[in-house]
């Protein structure tokens, strides 16, 4: 299927509500930073940025006028320490910042920073957005409903995300998955089911494999794969459910057909079930935040009424569940869905309960 027709051409950015902005400020989220998102667009010139094998990356390397490069340079460091240590200016003599790229695919057109530490040459990334409230939903909830925390920054139209780590997931589907040993191509697809499933529950819209990163892990004599979101632009926008189902998307064919040639049907649903249970249990963990947040959602505007029809509709189909064609936002539809789940499993617990007390 071709994406123009499964997703919108052009998503548009949202603004933080009063609510989410006193949301950000009260878990720290908020702070305010020496430099915005517009500051940085006033490059005088660019080059292509190449990989290794001299393909085009999509990004270009931005250079600014002498008088600006300066001030630039000591703002981003202090970002730097914003969002890694105290926000002192202590650490500004061990960094460089070494490149400032851009990128002109896709909605959200980020700067990438470059910042290498001048006394080991270790360096990292950050990224440097145009805020958008949908977007920042998707942060908090992948922070919160994921196996993996998020650290990020918001300060009026600026957002500031860290680096995640990985292998892009396009490039290792291509270059590193065809010499994968078959128990490595069977924990990758178990990976991809859950993977699957817990995007389908928060909403998280367009995985398409260059939004995720698969993160080797080193586990005694083996390798175990994982699978990282690192593109939260699509959180809760999009009307059809599809979208939100990374298997639908033509760039992960092949980590699809890997699920049906490793893993029986069975397995398929025991993987499932599984992440449901653990998205319900981190739910439950996640205590006043995610109640905080799911209520502020609800009120807030990310999506068009369109979409917002259709999706409760799709949602309806899927589980029956009248509340949904009831829904007039779509944060509401992300309330039902994550709260659906969370009654499931603990029903489904209570079975348990009982069940064991009867044979005892």
């Amino acid at each position: 299927m071709e994406e123009e027709k499964l997703m919108s051409k052009k998503k548009p950015a949202y603004p933080v509500s009063v609510h989410l902005d006193a949301y950000l400020k009260h878990y720290n989220r908020k702070t305010e930073i020496p430099i915005f998102y517009d500051d940085l667009l006033r490059f005088s010139g660019s080059v292509v940025v190449y990989d290794s094998k001299e393909v085009d990356t999509l990004w270009v390397r931005v250079y600014y006028s002498e008088y600006e490069r300066e001030e630039i340079d000591v703002s981003l460091k202090k970002v730097y320490s914003l969002l890694h240590s105290d926000g002192s200016d202590y650490i500004n003599q061990y960094l460089n910042i070494d490149a400032v790229d851009f990128c002109t695919f896709g909605n959200s057109k980020p700067f990438r920073i470059k910042v290498r530490n001048i006394l080991n040459d270790n360096f990292t990334y950050f990224y440097i957005k145009k805020t958008d409230a949908s977007r920042i939903y998707g942060l908090e909830l992948e922070h919160m409903l994921s196996p993996y925390n998020l650290n990020f920054l918001v300060y009026k139209d600026t957002l500031i995300e860290e680096h995640i780590a990985g292998i892009p997931g396009d490039v290792f589907i291509k270059e590193m998955l065809p010499n994968c040993s078959e128990r490595e191509k069977s924990q990758l697809a178990k990976e991809f089911v859950k993977f699957n499933e817990r995007c389908m529950i928060r909403l998280l819209g367009d995985m398409r494999s260059y939004n995720y990163v698969i993160v080797p892990v080193h586990d005694f004599d083996h390798v175990v794969y994982r699978i990282r979101a690192i593109d939260f632009d699509q959180q809760c926008f999009e009307g059809k459910l599809k979208v939100y189902r990374p298997q639908f998307f033509k760039e992960n064919y092949q980590m699809v057909e890997l699920v049906r040639s490793k893993l029986l049907v069975s397995s398929v649903d025991q993987y499932k079930l599984e992440e449901r249970s653990i998205v319900a249990k981190r739910i439950l963990s996640s205590g006043n935040r995610i109640k905080k947040l799911r209520n502020i959602c609800k009120k807030d505007t990310i999506s068009t009424p369109e979409n917002i029809k259709m999706l409760r509709e799709h949602i309806y189909d899927l589980t029956l569940d009248m509340q949904f064609k009831k829904c007039k936002t779509m944060g509401r539809v992300l309330d039902l869905a994550l709260d659906f789940v969370k009654r499931n499993y603990e029903n489904i617990s209570m079975k348990q309960i009982i069940e064991n007390k009867i044979k005892l």
